[in-house]
């Protein structure tokens, strides 16, 4: 009876050990979807183009997390959890275009309470199987109850075309893994090549991007300079200049 009791209220300690660890996971992912919410508001109401497409955040299960924890020889402990698998939290961020990834990513590095452990760019360096995206490992601030946990989460920061290609070459191999079988090398080379497309089509858009941004600033300075002129019987006037610094004078 007593040995019974005993293991029940090791199960109950158990249990609440976990849930809080889990916790400040979730807490974390919390908080930083927060920041980026208000990046997001921020870039809406104040700039003409908001970087960040929309943001996806997971939590892997106590289940996922052990075994990635023995793949990786880990103590079996909280603290060896801590140290051995580091993205237990997870955050997405997914935009339109590649420079939008390295602004996000500045943004995130300018938050002087995040701490940024590591940087992983399979932009530059991509992986061999073409897979694509910015990878950084970020402690996060969680303030408790009694304490300020540190905790460690990942951050993704990738384009939407290579979100698609990611997503795809998840499905195929979970499919191929649910019945134990490799992936076939052809379907291996039309990802590699899928990776491929993604990326120049990532490149077309950037070329246009910047284009649509160098119309927009000429047509800015021709408006402009359309201001600082009068038409009279077909004859255009240039507005003296020192006409339109008096002017500038009297609105102060």
């Amino acid at each position: 009876m007593i040995s019974n009791q005993l293991s029940m209220n090791d199960l109950k300690k158990f249990k609440h050990d976990i849930t809080r660890f889990m916790m400040t996971y979730k807490f974390a992912l919390d908080e930083m979807e927060t920041r980026i919410e208000i990046l997001v508001q921020e870039f809406e109401m104040l700039h003409e183009y908001n970087p960040i497409e929309h943001t996806k955040s997971r939590l892997k299960s106590p289940e996922s997390i052990f075994q990635k924890l023995m793949r990786k020889g880990g103590e079996l402990s909280f603290e060896g959890i801590q140290g051995s698998v580091k993205d237990i939290a997870g955050l997405r961020i997914t935009c339109s275009f590649v420079s939008d990834i390295y602004v996000i990513s500045k943004m995130l590095r300018n938050q002087n309470d995040l701490n940024i452990l590591s940087e992983k760019d399979y932009i530059k360096n991509p992986k061999p199987n073409g897979y694509q995206s910015l990878h950084l490992l970020v402690e996060v601030p969680v303030h408790m109850s009694d304490r300020e946990e540190r905790v460690c989460m990942e951050i993704q920061i990738r384009t939407i075309a290579m979100d698609c290609w990611a997503s795809l070459e998840h499905k195929i191999f979970y499919k191929f893994s649910e019945g134990n079988q490799a992936v076939p090398a052809r379907l291996l080379e039309e990802l590699k090549q899928a990776a491929a497309s993604a990326a120049a089509l990532d490149s077309q858009m950037e070329r246009l991007h910047a284009e649509i941004g160098l119309i927009k600033e000429e047509q800015a300075d021709i408006a402009e300079e359309a201001l600082n002129r009068i038409i009279i019987n077909n004859q255009q006037f240039a507005l003296p200049k020192a006409l339109l610094a008096l002017m500038n004078e009297d609105e102060e």
